[in-house]
């Protein structure tokens, strides 16, 4: 026999075993286990952005903490690094090979109204979370879109475009978390459990542990004064300065965004944004339409309106805020936390997205940071906000093999704006590139890298972002 066809056996052989091993897995779950010659391997490992190639060698779509619980504890056995998705919106490193855990069938909500607070599945999506409370009369720290995981969002900070400015980050809400260690041990983690494991997942998300289940406060909130203004683009430098003149005064009840869109025209971009340069303008705010007139009155002032979709609106219908698309694409992000707005920093991001500039990212948007986010809770998470007064988010539409233009001209956007800094960037607009330092202070980086080494000291996590630069 041949050297080639001893191999060939071979290797068939412990594919064979492994596929029997995987069976046994799947025969303790509630949920399931696939190898990718088994029927829905594609599907469970499709997430929102279709930049993120996923390609484990197993994928358990979990339905209970059990079965993470037996996830874990499977690729342990087999020396099989670990990632978990539930939406699959932030674009993780391509997997290729390893144990992927998807949480979207975890999708449970319990509301307590009387604590004013919710244990949220670790699939469940805002739209999941939001009609629950809203029943209730109350409101959690959510994101723009609707089909973002909740769990996701909280753990990289929760950036909220309705009641950050007045609530802060999503993440110093977390009352209690649900954890599967590296062990596969299954843990509380709470002010007074497994206190530095809590503060570690409270902004370093899932390198540490699979978090299940969180329980979260919810807020009175049962209406606000929010959607859009859209401008045409040529008008960006009157409209950037309109809006940087209202973020610098506005009240903490007044949470604003300012999108720079060049989309392409294709299935699915409204026909006001295709294929052509559009100012919008996101609102919210925590008051009535009398003041929320004034307020805007400068930006309304500063150039024609396209369109004015700003009106009070119900809770649950957040999403007409920011208008996220629904349909899965591809997209690479750039991210940086800006000191300032000041007119030079206003001139340098026209150089690079204003109407004179006729290739620019597709998408830009500052949002407004400042009020609560700047109000640093006892016990709060590892989330860094310094001295930041915006988060400046650079998207670029496309698969990374075939978008290399789009890429490099949202990173040199993001590397042009660094004067007007801080240092550090929003963790879930942050591209997967191995520089934890980029998102963390030093000594909060340190004191997560030691928590990691506690809890995961053979980095079986490690098919998630990391806490160590690579």
């Amino acid at each position: 026999m041949s050297r080639t066809t001893h191999d060939d056996t071979v290797e068939h052989d412990v594919r064979a075993a492994f596929r029997e091993d995987v069976a046994e897995l799947a025969a303790t779950l509630d949920g399931d286990a696939l190898t990718a010659e088994d029927p829905g391997y594609a599907a469970a490992c499709a997430g929102y952005n279709l930049a993120g190639q996923r390609h484990p060698d197993v994928v358990v779509a979990a339905h209970s903490a059990s079965d993470v619980v037996e996830a874990v504890t499977f690729a342990t056995a087999h020396d099989l690094p670990v990632a978990v998705m539930a939406t699959g919106h932030h674009a993780m490193r391509p997997l290729h090979g390893g144990l992927l855990v998807t949480t979207a069938a975890m999708d449970d909500v319990h509301v307590d109204a009387t604590a004013r607070r919710a244990v949220v599945g670790a699939g469940a999506r805002w739209n999941d979370v939001v009609p629950r409370t809203v029943e209730h009369h109350l409101s959690p720290v959510h994101g723009s879109s609707g089909q973002v995981g909740a769990v996701g969002f909280t753990l990289g900070g929760g950036l909220s475009p309705v009641l950050g400015r007045k609530y802060g980050w999503g993440s110093d809400h977390v009352v209690a978390l649900e954890v599967v260690t590296a062990t596969g041990e299954l843990l509380r983690a709470s002010a007074d459990e497994h206190v530095d494991l809590f503060w570690a997942l409270r902004g370093g998300r899932s390198n540490l542990g699979i978090v299940t289940s969180m329980e979260i406060e919810l807020f009175p909130v049962e209406r606000f004064v929010g959607g859009g203004l859209f401008h045409d683009g040529e008008h960006a430098a009157a409209v950037l300065a309109a809006f940087a003149a209202v973020t610098e005064t506005a009240p903490d009840d007044l949470t604003l965004s300012l999108a720079f869109l060049r989309l392409p025209a294709v299935p699915g971009v409204p026909p006001l944004l295709a294929g052509r340069s559009v100012l919008h303008v996101r609102v919210a705010y925590l008051g009535d339409a009398t003041g929320a007139e004034a307020l805007l009155a400068p930006l309304r002032a500063a150039a024609p309106v396209l369109v004015d979709t700003v009106e009070e609106t119900r809770s649950e219908d957040f999403e007409r805020v920011h208008q996220d698309p629904v349909d899965p694409a591809p997209f690479s992000e750039e991210t940086a936390m800006l000191a300032g707005l000041d007119p030079a920093a206003q001139q340098a991001l026209l150089d690079f997205v204003g109407p004179a500039n006729e290739v620019a990212p597709h998408i830009v948007e500052l949002r407004h940071l400042g009020g609560a986010f700047d109000t640093t809770r006892p016990g709060a998470g590892a989330i860094v906000a310094g001295s930041a007064a915006y988060v400046l988010w650079a998207v670029s539409i496309g698969m990374p093999d075939d978008d290399a233009d789009g890429i490099a001209r949202a990173r040199a956007l993001v590397e042009g704006m660094q004067p007007w800094g801080t240092g550090r960037r929003y963790l879930n607009f942050a591209p997967d590139d191995g520089h934890p330092e980029l998102s963390f202070t030093p000594a909060d980086l340190s004191r997560l890298q030691r928590v990691k080494a506690a809890v995961d000291p053979g980095d079986v996590f490690r098919a998630q972002q990391p806490l160590v630069e690579s």
